[in-house]
């Protein structure tokens, strides 16, 4: 009997944490040490049990073989019966079972919030677990990387200041990085820009990036899709590939990226990838430009079978110019998007309609030693001069330039990103947050402080964002109203 991995699943040790996880299934699993000899004893070849158990043998001196080989054919079993691994006599067997993520079978949801297995292996869920292994020694899991800052569209909503759009990463500062990601274990990197496919080596770069086993994800427009790209994309088997579709009204959405044309590009650029099996995620934020559009864009996305999601915030640009939020929703109007997804969304009003909600919603409290974000714990970026910074939008925080250090230094040595590690949720408003009504229903965010506000101080609370909590929980509250007692007027 031969084993091997799937192709779209990943492996990687921790610390002595084995993890594996799969993009097709939107699974993943933590063993704990033991476990990790057996996981990392797989990889994308086909081996027979024999040939692991010789593997896995030499770590466990004064066990017995046939022990060994009955504990790793059962591990190994219970990873191809959740869809982890592949099972079979032949490695033609193994590769005709190995069929990867499909549209003709995949039924995706607006939002998924629980990424859990089916069958439930672990008490704990397994992100819960990987932020408290690495609660005291941070482990870099994924990283994104700019290929370049120039653009082919003008989005009036966006972050980084147009006129900042004008670099592409080096071949030799790539091919650098990659290098010490592999070396730091990282998991999975996500290619953006301004739009990555204006790089001239893109393809290049995504073949280099299929060397290294990372899960790759891809930011783009999908303007300049070729059939040269599809195909590399298929080669390399990129895990996820995310673009913006602001409205199925040509204007509309031509309005947002001031390109004219550029709906029909990217809406066949969609069509492209569904019909060669790449996962897509659109993404659809709201603004005023679009905002009765939303949901027009998530019927037809799960129409194909492609998750979807709006999203009504919107951050000041990194220079702390607020311009772009000329097109922000208003607190209504906001409110308005938060009503049309509750009254969407199944699975949110059985929540919201559970005895407990409101005692749940009263209960929840920030604690005031929890840290206040998982910046610089297991995630950061760069840009293509080789400034590295902590998240998306947050460029003005440098924490170091990859032309002067290594990424491991940084990531270890950064006095900006120790400091970011140390915070807790008491230093957010001198403890405001800790102490408000309206935690069950915000989530408190540096860099969007730290945009929109003139001295760049990521501490200080954004009342926008405060009113945008308030209406929520108003929604959802006044909502809960209306229809709990018709609920269990029905029960009864």
């Amino acid at each position: 009997m031969l084993y091997r991995q799937k192709k779209d699943t990943y492996i990687r040790n921790y610390s002595g944490v084995g993890y594996i996880t799969s993009t097709g299934l939107f699974n993943d699993r933590t063993v704990n040490e033991s476990g990790t000899v057996f996981l990392c004893a797989i990889n994308r070849q086909p081996q027979s049990l024999e040939q692991l158990v010789d593997k896995i043998l030499p770590q466990f001196v004064g066990v017995d073989r046939d022990i060994i080989t009955g504990d790793a054919q059962e591990f190994y079993d219970i990873l191809v019966e959740d869809g982890f691994l592949l099972r079979g006599e032949t490695p033609q067997e193994l590769d005709a079972q190995d069929t990867g993520f499909t549209y003709s079978v995949f039924e995706p949801k607006t939002i998924k919030e629980d990424f859990t297995p089916g069958i439930k292996r672990a008490d704990k869920d397994t992100q819960e677990f990987l932020e408290e292994h690495f609660k005291d020694k941070p482990q870099l899991t994924s990283f994104q990387i700019e290929l370049t800052s120039r653009c082919n569209e003008r989005c009036i909503h966006c972050y980084i200041p147009h006129e900042c759009k004008l670099h592409d990463i080096t071949p030799e500062m790539f091919y650098s990085v990659l290098d010490q990601l592999s070396k730091m274990n990282v998991l999975s990197i996500t290619l953006s820009g301004g739009e990555p496919m204006m790089h001239p080596h893109f393809v290049e770069f995504l073949r280099a990036a299929k060397k290294y086993d990372f899960y790759v994800n891809i930011l783009s427009n999908l303007t300049l899709l070729t059939d040269e790209i599809v195909e590399e994309m298929k080669a390399g088997n990129v895990s996820s590939v995310q673009v913006s579709l602001y409205s199925m009204n040509p204007e509309h959405h031509d309005t947002i990226t001031a390109v004219k044309g550029s709906f029909e590009k990217t809406k066949a650029a969609i069509l492209k990838l569904v019909e060669n099996d790449i996962p897509l995620h659109i993404s659809c934020p709201t603004m005023k430009a679009n905002k009765d559009d939303f949901k027009e864009v998530l019927d037809w996305a799960h129409s194909l079978k492609v998750r979807a999601h709006t999203d009504y915030i919107m951050m000041a640009e990194f220079n702390h110019d607020t311009s772009n939020l000329a097109n922000r929703l208003s607190v209504q109007e906001a409110g308005e998007v938060i009503s049309s997804i509750l009254e969407g969304d199944e699975d949110y009003q059985k929540s919201v309609l559970m005895p407990d909600f409101e005692q749940r919603c009263r209960e929840v409290q920030f604690n005031p030693e929890r840290r206040l974000c998982g910046v610089g714990v297991s995630s950061a970026c760069m840009v293509s001069n080789g400034n590295v910074y902590p998240c998306a939008g947050w460029q003005e925080m440098v924490l170091g330039n990859l032309n002067q250090q290594t990424l491991q230094d940084i990531w270890d040595n950064s006095e900006k990103i120790k400091w970011l590690r140390g915070l807790k949720m008491k230093d957010m408003g001198g403890g405001e947050c800790c102490n408000c009504d309206r935690a069950a229903f915000c989530s408190p965010c540096m860099v969007r402080n730290a945009n929109e506000n003139p001295d760049g101080d990521p501490l200080k609370i954004n009342r926008h964002f405060c009113a945008v909590a308030a209406k929520n929980k108003q929604i959802v509250l006044d909502w809960r109203k209306a229809n709990y007692k018709a609920v269990e007027n029905a029960k009864n």
